[in-house]
């Protein structure tokens, strides 16, 4: 298997139009026509991991933060990521990255974490906009079966758990071919009169290619009538941070007590107790303070994220509980995340994940 079908498969699944605009996904370093001899996953591309890359014969390198994220001047030896691009490159050892775009994803690094704490009921917490357009395609009565059934496949026609899904009503279309037409119906300058079904899809952006490309393979007519609108909509699956319900509500101290042990960290840093169950969770992997407001705004009782600085915490206003479990902390199951995706489209595959802790904090 190529670079090319791994990195085709993981964007296909997490476009990279859903990751923020500082961020840096995608490939860093590699050859997308090289053979992948093995995977190692990785939270980060640190020396270490690269070294144990190379030890394990893994020419792929799959990280959830990018290696280049921030200007890059020169290729030397001077720092780690200076020298973990010559390794690379001498090596042939490709580095891709899937930061924000997992993020943002109902079925990425959020949902791990929601998961992990029992969430259910979940939704972004903050949807993203610009994410959804309706396709609307009229076709010949005889042609519907066949036109629905290619879109669908396509991935048009999906609204949260069900598929297939598009409205349809009939009417009459008018055309007239000209001398250079070659109709599938009619003859040329005799106006025609045909009944057609108006077919409607909602299809999330980063299919709107293979959607039409469906389109255009199945329908009969030579110029196919058909209309892409942006919508307002918003796909509640995809966004910033996450919020959702436990299945039954707990004391402070007891959510407290499963989120050490959910995460494997002897330290929260959180704000004073509130006092009164916890029921609505909100959570973002990561630097997630910006979703503050919205977290208190859509009522959750606990807001668990990282990254928090010393004001940051007063914004809270007693009208939340922050709970800042760290930023290795609340990411460190998105390894585990890439290795089922990963193993999903690729069972046979030589797949790993580091054994390198690559959290740089300590606790003393």
């Amino acid at each position: 298997m190529k670079s090319k079908q791994l990195i085709d498969y993981l964007e296909g699944r997490f476009p990279l139009y859903l990751q923020e605009s500082y961020d840096n996904s995608g490939l860093q370093i590699g050859d997308l026509e090289q053979e992948v001899k093995g995977v190692l996953i990785a939270l980060d591309c640190t020396e270490e991991v690269v070294r144990e890359a190379l030890k394990t014969g893994c020419n792929t390198l799959v990280t959830h933060h990018p290696l280049l994220f921030k200007g890059i001047k020169r290729i030397g030896n001077q720092n780690a990521v200076e020298r973990i691009i010559t390794t690379c490159i001498k090596n042939d050892l490709l580095v891709y990255a899937i930061h924000t775009n997992l993020d943002n994803h109902g079925e990425g690094v959020n949902k791990k974490i929601s998961d992990r704490l029992g969430l259910i009921n979940i939704r972004a917490l903050v949807p993203v906009k610009g994410s959804l357009y309706k396709l609307t395609v009229f076709t010949p009565l005889d042609d519907v079966e066949k036109v629905h059934k290619n879109l669908c496949t396509a991935g048009a026609g999906a609204i949260g758990n069900y598929y297939g899904c598009s409205f349809q009503s009939r009417g009459t279309g008018t055309f007239t071919p000209n001398n250079k037409a070659n109709p599938t119906l009619g003859k040329a300058n005799i106006p025609q009169r045909v009944e057609e079904v108006k077919m409607e899809y909602l299809v999330p952006k980063h299919l709107i290619g293979a959607a039409l490309n469906a389109m255009h393979q199945s329908h009969p007519y030579e110029e196919v009538a058909h209309d892409l609108v942006l919508l307002e909509n918003t796909d509640r699956n995809l966004g910033s941070g996450m919020i959702g319900e436990l299945p039954e509500a707990m004391s402070e101290p007891n959510f407290l007590n499963l989120l050490k042990i959910a995460f494997r960290t002897g330290v929260i840093r959180s704000t004073a107790p509130l006092g009164k169950p916890v029921k609505r969770v909100a959570v973002c992997g990561g630097s997630g303070s910006f979703l503050l407001k919205e977290a208190i705004q859509q009522g959750a009782d606990v807001f668990v994220s990282s990254d928090f600085k010393y004001h940051d915490f007063f914004e809270a206003e007693g009208k939340t509980m922050v709970a800042d479990i760290g930023h290795y902390e609340s990411e460190q199951y998105t390894q585990e995340l890439l290795l089922e995706i990963i193993k999903e489209k690729f069972p046979n595959f030589a797949v790993r994940i580091t054994e390198h802790n690559t959290n740089p904090i300590n606790f003393l």
